[in-house]
């Protein structure tokens, strides 16, 4: 018996009858050979935390552009504490950690430069709609690996896919995720409005204060004991109705004062702005696109959705290079006179 097979026969074992057990996948695309250590879902957790579009999202905005410190979150710091959050509740609920952290690291891969100023952009101006969650499977599907993708379960991309608040996973893996995303930035955005000064502790409303806790810590803390104390032994991922919509108008709370804030959004009609020019400069120049992106197109995928995977890929600083390289003379880039 293999160390792989040792593992899935532990997992029966030892996880509830309601986890995904990862010898009962549904299984890949391709079909490839098991690996003789790693049962599926951890080693599609591998593979993403190996991809190079994994890397990019160190220098991708979470909420605040081209913020003046360092303690700010970044996309990949906000991965981080999603797959933290959700190992916790996984753990406590004995289910697939493995999958659980997979789906984590690998939800928002699809995220473009500067936030959701980004992806909106993206969305208006391309006919075929652009969505981060769906780009993120695009990109573990076709775009890694020069057009292999990762190959990964099908329980992973569905929960890459399904993490988004309209949508639904279906494994309770990814319902973990599904919540500890909302969980992860909604506190992780207080912390960051309140080192910008846009706001202060005393400024959430007192009732919600009360319902989830005083400061970051304890809304953590209360949160995620919600969820494991309410899915304990059930078939699904559920929190409290108190808690629910305590955490539904705190997001609310948010969009009023953080999220659509002029200082922390101040930046973002220049991001469009340059997005959007970039977007169709590369309509008109498609030679300018790598050799890869030309690629796909030889090989019938649309003009207009490979240049938002070009541009979708990019970090925010890689942006700003490009933008400046096609539309500023070269004379504009040099300091002084």
């Amino acid at each position: 018996m293999t160390i792989r097979e040792q593992i899935e026969a532990m997992e029966k074992e030892t996880l509830s009858p309601y986890a995904c057990f990862s010898v009962d996948s549904k299984g890949r695309d391709r079909e490839e050979a098991q690996c003789d250590i790693r049962p599926v879902f951890q080693r599609d957790r591998d593979r993403i935390l190996h991809s190079k579009s994994f890397r990019r999202l160190k220098n991708k905005t979470q909420v605040f552009l081209t913020p003046k410190g360092d303690h700010y979150r970044t996309r990949l710091s906000h991965t981080l504490e999603v797959s933290q959050n959700a190992r916790t509740i996984a753990k406590a609920l004995r289910l697939n950690e493995d999958l659980v952290e997979a789906i984590a690291l690998g939800h928002d891969l699809g995220h473009t430069p500067f936030g959701h100023a980004g992806e909106f952009i993206l969305n208006q101006i391309y006919e075929g709609g652009f969505k981060h969650n769906e780009q993120s499977v695009r990109i573990v599907e076709k775009l890694e690996k020069d057009g292999e993708g990762l190959n990964l379960t099908w329980e992973v991309r569905d929960g890459i896919l399904n993490h988004q608040t309209s949508t639904m996973p279906h494994t309770l893996e990814g319902k973990i995720v599904r919540f500890s995303d909302k969980i992860a930035y909604v506190n992780s955005d207080i912390d960051d409005a309140i080192r910008a000064q846009l706001l202060c502790e005393e400024d959430i409303p007192f009732e919600l204060r009360r319902t989830l806790g005083f400061n970051s810590k304890s809304r953590l803390n209360h949160l995620i004991h919600d969820i494991i104390i309410h899915s304990k032994n059930q078939n699904d991922i559920i929190m409290s109705e108190e808690t629910s919509q305590a955490l539904k108008d705190l997001r609310l709370f948010m969009f009023e004062n953080v999220y659509k804030n002029p200082v922390a959004k101040g930046e973002e009609v220049k991001a469009k702005a340059m997005l959007e020019q970039m977007y169709y400069f590369y309509m008109d120049h498609v030679e300018m696109l790598p050799q890869k992106h030309l690629r796909m197109m030889e090989q019938g995928e649309d003009q207009g959705r490979v240049v938002c995977d070009y541009i979708a890929g990019m970090t925010d600083q890689y942006a700003i290079t490009k933008f400046s390289e096609h539309f500023m003379p070269e004379a504009w880039q040099v300091d002084g006179y």
